[in-house]
């Protein structure tokens, strides 16, 4: 820095002072993306000097400042407003003015974009990777249960019979998707920004697809003007991870409420206890589970409510909507990795579950279902179910509803035997043969699918980190040309 010059390269003495100067600074929290930063500098210097912009040998004195600048690590960095100027400026300390070359052809804006995306890309494979174990967890849970008759419920009431791998299913289905859409929005994450400058482009001849290129990003955001203000792939990645989080506050809520039923006993590890009452076992950690999906829908109504009506191209308001994102994805991905574990451990009762299978005449839909497949049309085979339903839930009852309602005997209608084997919960459980139900066939079948689809989305995330490793690699080795 030049004699007389004192703060950031940014700041300059004009604006160093001042009581705002700590309300302005993101430095702390921008140290999540200080290896980002890092990487987007390198593939920067490296295009300039590729492009004639810089001359080699100053580029090669700035990406050693830079190599030293990461040893030290973000505690080392001078005061400043971000971790961009505070990069700049110890790069500048160790080189001399010479170091501001650096900065030619972009502007913070672009630069910030670039590491929010380089970061966050990270941070989504991170979430789909932990559902890929969590559908794990699910899939080998149900392939041990596949034929644990247990009760199904609407409305927490007794509903229909059902199994342990059908209800486990249901939620491998909903994280298959969660893992789907975390997968999608990395898409448009995956995008470079730089090069875009403050927002209306630069003059200089920078090649914005090397720079794309170096850091393994797939391709550019090519307006500039939205290269450097948009925010919505943030919103887009924080609204995934609030729909994951509600999917696993629903896993939860019914983990908790099968534990109080006495259907399924968790592990120690993913239990807790009562300061007061020694005989406590509680569900505490799927308590906290559940409970993410609030912080998950606050992170995605302070990103709305901070990017709403924000005028074109830059406004340092978007200083204040990156930690929405980077909270949430914390909080979810910790909360899959738990409730993932919950369910590789939890010790379901067999016996209790079959015992209440048929609670509350949960077969009845079957009884109606059995008299329309003997040709009775099903809103009249559902109006006698109901009848019995109100006096009983065996034979007796439903030959006396059919006797109201019908004027004729059951068995009339449909033999005795038939009708015995509907009123079963196991029976009820394997007439339901359709595509996703849970009869042991389907069951069987929808394994097999989920498993399928899982090694497809596995491969998936491998490919994509393979792609980031190799572009971390091959911008290592393009630094290594000059420094």
């Amino acid at each position: 820095m030049t004699e007389g010059n004192s703060g950031d390269v940014v700041r300059r003495d004009r604006f160093s002072g001042g009581p705002a100067r700590e309300f302005l600074s993101s430095l702390d929290a921008d140290r999540r993306i200080f290896d980002a930063d890092l990487a987007v500098d390198r593939a920067h210097v490296v295009m300039l000097a590729e492009q004639g912009i810089v001359d080699d040998d100053t580029a090669g004195e700035i990406l050693s400042a830079l190599d030293d600048v990461e040893d030290a690590g973000h505690g080392a960095l001078p005061e400043g407003e971000d971790v961009h100027a505070a990069i700049e400026t110890a790069v500048i300390d160790r080189v001399g003015e010479e170091g501001g070359k650096m900065h030619t052809a972009r502007s913070r804006n672009d630069e910030v974009a670039a590491c929010i995306r380089y970061r966050l890309r990270e941070d989504a494979l991170d979430a789909a990777e932990a559902t890929l174990g969590f559908r794990e967890a699910l899939l080998s849970a149900a392939e041990a249960h596949a034929n644990a008759v247990m009760p199904g419920f609407t409305h927490l009431q007794p509903a229909q019979p059902t199994t342990v791998a059908h209800w486990l299913l249901s939620y491998e289905s909903a994280v298959a998707r969660d893992t789907e859409r975390l997968l999608d929005a990395y898409d448009r994450v995956n995008r470079s920004p730089l090069g875009a400058a403050a927002f209306a482009g630069t003059p200089f001849d920078i090649d914005r697809e090397r720079t794309a290129e170096l850091l393994g990003f797939e391709s550019v955001v090519e307006n500039s003007m939205d290269a450097s203000s948009a925010r919505d792939f943030l919103l887009e990645t924080t609204s995934a991870l609030a729909n994951l989080a509600t999917t696993l506050s629903g896993l939860a809520e019914d983990l908790i409420v099968f534990a109080n039923k006495g259907y399924v006993d968790l592990s120690d590890d993913y239990s807790s206890t009562s300061s007061i009452m020694p005989q406590k076992k509680n569900p505490d950690t799927l308590e906290l589970v559940r409970a993410t999906a609030g912080d998950a829908a606050s992170g995605v109504n302070g990103l709305l409510t901070t990017l709403s009506g924000l005028p074109r191209a830059y406004n340092r308001d978007l200083q204040r909507a990156t930690p929405h994102a980077w909270e949430t994805v914390d909080a979810v991905v910790e909360a899959v990795d738990v409730a993932a574990g919950a369910v590789a451990t939890a010790d379901w009762d067999e016996a209790a579950l079959a015992d209440a299978a048929g609670e509350g005449f949960s077969t009845a839909t079957g009884v109606a279902d059995l008299l329309a497949m003997h040709g009775l049309p099903f809103r009249t085979a559902h109006e006698m179910v109901a009848v019995a339903a109100e006096s009983g839930a065996d034979y007796d009852a439903l030959d006396a509803a059919a006797r109201e309602v019908l004027g004729d005997s059951l068995d009339g209608y449909v033999e005795r035997a038939a009708v015995e084997a509907a009123l079963d919960p196991a029976e009820s459980v394997a007439s339901r043969d359709s595509t996703g139900g849970p009869a042991a066939t389907a069951v069987a079948d929808a394994l097999d699918a989920a498993e399928a689809t899982l090694t497809a989305d596995t491969e998936a995330v491998e490919a994509e980190r393979s792609a980031l490793a190799d572009a971390d690699d091959a911008l290592r080795t393009e630094v290594s040309e000059y420094a």
